[in-house]
């Protein structure tokens, strides 16, 4: 595995080193910022018993994001190379423990956030364009289709239109923010105490926090990299959790803390308030633009994942064909879209789909989330020389912390098992470790083979 990881770096061209502060911070943030902010407030409203839990809850989601952040770009500068999380593992672990992540990651990780996000799209689809029963699991399944036969197709993504849906994101959420706190919501005059866990509203905050992990990569085109990734690291954290902490407060000034839990599509019902119907309908479309985007970038990379596996493994050398007319892993756009259709099938039969998909695949991923952690104590400790890339500030404090948040999410996250969202989000819960398990027979035999 390392010769052939060796082998492709060395016949590709370097990055160059483009990028200032600015440019880092912004697609950084452009990273983060996404779908989750309009659905994961409800269910951090219910594992919090006051308001003021529920805004140091994500306060305490940009201190651990930062923590993780720091980790990674240490792991990017000492291998900066193709495979990210695969490529630390197989390096620091062996190629058992990078198999059975890939295979989580086409099986359970990858695809369930498609499925998540999917459902985010629905239920702000079904604000617009209202359809009987499961509408918000028709909604997404349809998105599901025609995103992957774009996929199929070769249609390439527009990295323009990327940048501007982002910043009429941030733009609304300001908005949003604004007019929620100018809006004084319904005195609660019996205080109702959490429905949930403070545990499962982390996994939900940490969930919107998500995608600094990517951020780490652009350690190879940044200037100064030693000194400006912690720079971008920082600044960009410190603006995501600031404008999360004014959007939440925004909600809590619009709903108050009962109506946030309640919410179904919490963004739209507070522009509901604001600005009426039309006001709500203009949100719903940037939310479902902005979902679309999401699953776009998730679709892609996730069938080129499914691609290097079948490259390197021939128990799965069909996920490996590459469709020249198109340009794109035609096998492996449809074996996704299978198993995400699956999920969003079997979703639609518990009350909330989108946190039946965050339980399904939270335990595997904050296993790999840990495992990846824990690579950066293997590596200095095999190191041999002296390393001048960059490295994690306060050592081994910050890697510490993460591993601990990673450890105590992975425990949260199994308690879906029996914590108070139904049996079925228990059933999705070891649905996803059953999947994950799979992976080590399926190695066996992929290495027999």
């Amino acid at each position: 595995m390392d010769r052939q990881t060796h082998s492709v770096n060395h016949d590709r061209a370097q990055p160059q080193a483009l990028l200032n502060v600015v440019d880092g911070v912004f697609l950084m943030a452009g990273m983060v910022i996404g779908v989750g902010i309009f659905k994961a407030p409800s269910v951090v409203a219910a594992g919090a018993n006051t308001a003021a839990e529920f805004l140091w809850a994500w306060l305490a989601g940009g201190v651990l994001s930062l923590c993780g952040a720091l980790v990674y770009a240490e792991l990017s500068a000492r291998h900066p190379e193709t495979g990210g999380e695969y490529a630390f593992l197989a390096r620091a672990f062996g190629g058992g423990t990078a198999f059975v992540f890939a295979w989580s990651r086409i099986s359970v990780i990858q695809t369930g956030a498609i499925a998540a996000v999917g459902f985010v799209y629905g239920d702000y689809a079904q604000q617009i364009v209202p359809l009987p029963g499961a509408g918000a699991a028709w909604h997404a399944a349809l998105a599901l289709i025609a995103l992957t036969a774009l996929n199929v197709l070769g249609t390439p993504q527009t990295r323009n239109l990327q940048k501007v849906m982002e910043t009429l994101l941030v733009l609304g959420l300001i908005a949003l923010a604004v007019g929620g706190l100018l809006l004084r919501a319904p005195i609660e005059t019996t205080p109702q105490s959490a429905t949930g866990s403070w545990g499962l509203a982390m996994i939900f905050v940490l969930l919107t926090y998500g995608g600094w992990n990517e951020a780490a990569y652009l350690a190879g085109e940044v200037k100064d990299a030693q000194r400006n990734m912690t720079r971008i690291l920082v600044i960009g954290i410190v603006l995501v959790t600031a404008l999360y902490l004014l959007v939440n407060a925004g909600y809590l000034a619009a709903l108050g803390l009962q109506g946030v839990r309640d919410s179904q599509a919490v963004g739209a019902d507070v522009m509901r308030l604001i600005a009426g119907d039309r006001g709500a309908i203009a949100l719903a479309l940037i939310v479902c633009v902005s979902a679309l985007t999401t699953m776009n970038a998730a679709i892609l990379t996730g069938a080129r994942s499914s691609y290097a596996l079948g490259r390197d493994f021939r128990l799965f050398a069909a996920l490996g064909r590459w469709s020249e007319r198109g340009s794109t892993p035609v096998t492996a756009l449809l074996w996704q879209a299978a198993i995400t259709g699956v999920l969003i099938a079997a979703s639609a039969f518990t009350r909330d789909g989108f946190s039946a998909m965050v339980a399904y695949t939270a335990p595997v991923f904050w296993v790999f989330f840990l495992l990846t952690g824990l690579t950066l104590f293997v590596f200095r400790a095999r190191q041999t020389q002296a390393f001048t890339g960059f490295r994690v500030p306060l050592f081994p404090v910050v890697p510490l912390v993460f591993c601990a948040t990673c450890a105590w999410m992975l425990y949260s996250s199994i308690e879906f098992v029996r914590g108070p969202y139904g049996p079925s989000f228990g059933v999705a819960v070891l649905a996803g470790i059953a999947v994950m398990l799979a992976g080590l027979p399926l190695y066996i035999w992929a290495r027999r083979g």
